[in-house]
């Protein structure tokens, strides 16, 4: 297995850089494991293209407001910061940039919708700084809503970026196939006898780095939290137990679930922290339907992807939708694995 099996060629055009209005008019390409086909929908149509007794399995974690703009005390320089996770109350993981400026000791001020927040660089471990601030903070309003960094430009509401559904900000990432659900959708989704669980992973950046090795299997992935609740896990193995189908909302879902599965042998409440990788190769323990948006060349989320439903016919299916003019990455299209 090679990185370079899983690349394909992705015009800068189709990278989306605004999301289509409503939510639910985004397109969404059917991918059908049995018959090795695809139908073209939009993502209006999943009522209908869903059977009764489904179960969707969301994400319901929330963007932080993470992203904070500062200076150096002693020289002025600026620096930008994207909080990561926190160790404590006041002690942050972040990422920095220029990233030279994150040494031991430095200390910064930023500015914030809560006034000014100091801070001093404590330690570094690879690409991250840890930050110790003056005062704790809320994370959901101190900042800027990050986009991912293919996203340039967008100035429309920073709530476009969080799903319908979210709860705690803990992310530095949104859970992009989520993004695709509007109040009503539910509705329809629920009178048509779909079920709907949450649980939550905690998007962190490392989402957003690249695969670097040839060998995939080589290259690791940063941990991040993940959490299923009691009732999430109850409805799970009911659905498995009754046969009917868990169909997760992005692959954030995936690894949550088949990370729970694998450790426990089964669905059931956890709190913990997963850095799971899923190759071509794997076997799926919890997840039968998947709905994902379209992803990066080379990524893990590609590999994913191809694990679930082979290869071949993934990578037939993003060939077909570059000539589709499908519309790619967080605020682009999405598809229905079946």
């Amino acid at each position: 297995m090679r990185t370079e099996d899983f690349a394909f060629e992705l015009p800068d055009e189709l990278v989306a850089q605004e999301p289509v209005e409503p939510r639910d008019a985004a397109r969404l390409m059917v991918l059908d494991r049995a018959t090795r086909t695809v139908r073209h929908h939009v993502v209006s149509d999943l009522p209908e293209l869903l059977r009764p007794g489904d179960l969707l399995v969301v994400n319901d974690t929330r963007v932080m407001a993470a992203r904070l703009f500062g200076r150096r005390r002693d020289t002025g320089g600026t620096v930008e910061v994207l909080l990561v996770r926190p160790f404590t109350d006041r002690r942050w993981e972040v990422l920095m940039k220029p990233s030279r400026q994150g040494s031991p000791g430095r200390r910064f001020v930023f500015g914030t919708r809560e006034g000014e927040l100091g801070a001093t660089a404590v330690g570094r471990t690879g690409d991250t700084v840890t930050l110790e601030f003056e005062r704790a903070f809320d994370p959901a309003t101190v900042g800027e809503v990050p986009l991912p960094p293919y996203i340039r430009g967008y100035r429309g509401d920073p709530e476009r970026y969080q799903t319908v559904y979210a709860r705690e900000a803990k992310s530095a990432a949104a859970p992009t196939a989520g993004l695709h659900f509007t109040p009503q959708l539910l509705e329809r989704l629920e009178r048509a006898g779909i079920g709907r669980v949450a649980v939550t992973l905690e998007v962190g950046p490392g989402t957003f780095k690249p695969v670097n090795v040839d060998d995939p299997r080589e290259f690791d992935l940063h941990a991040e939290h993940i959490t299923v609740p009691a009732e999430a896990a109850a409805a799970i193995r009911a659905a498995k137990a009754e046969g009917r189908r868990v169909v997760a909302i992005g692959t954030t879902v995936v690894r949550t679930l088949e990370h729970v599965a694998r450790e426990r042998g089964e669905i059931v409440p956890y709190e913990g922290w997963t850095s799971l990788k899923i190759l071509p190769g794997d076997r799926f323990l919890a997840v039968d339907v998947l709905m994902t948006n379209f992803h990066l060349p080379r990524s893990t989320l590609v590999m994913l992807v191809c694990a679930f439903a082979g290869t071949d016919f993934v990578l037939g299916a993003y060939r077909e939708a570059v000539r589709e003019r499908y519309r790619f990455y967080s605020f682009g299209d999405a598809m229905l694995i079946l």
